[in-house]
């Protein structure tokens, strides 16, 4: 299994924590089982908000694809020799 992005991790964390403050204060609820009840919901929603995150795409090798399906053009940079970077005049 994937390990979760950046972006996963704070969306879930978000929905966790409003979507807990939203059903406590709407709820009105003031026992340890309904606070329990509300706590596992949110938990559940931040999972359930987490997983649809789309995941970022891993760029590789045979990922990048520009235009109608061409491959992109990879900045490869040109060797350098001794005598490249230090010309001797005579």
């Amino acid at each position: 299994m994937p390990r979760p992005t950046a972006a996963q991790l704070a969306y879930g964390s978000a929905t966790v924590i409003v979507s807990t403050i939203a059903m406590l204060l709407l709820s009105q609820t003031s026992t340890g089982l309904g606070v329990a009840v509300i706590a596992a919901a949110a938990l559940a929603l931040g999972l359930l908000v987490a997983l649809t995150v789309p995941a970022a795409k891993r760029r590789g090798r045979h990922a990048a694809r520009t235009g109608a399906g061409a491959p992109a053009a990879e900045a490869r940079p040109e060797p350098r020799t001794a005598s490249a970077e230090h010309p001797v005049h005579h």
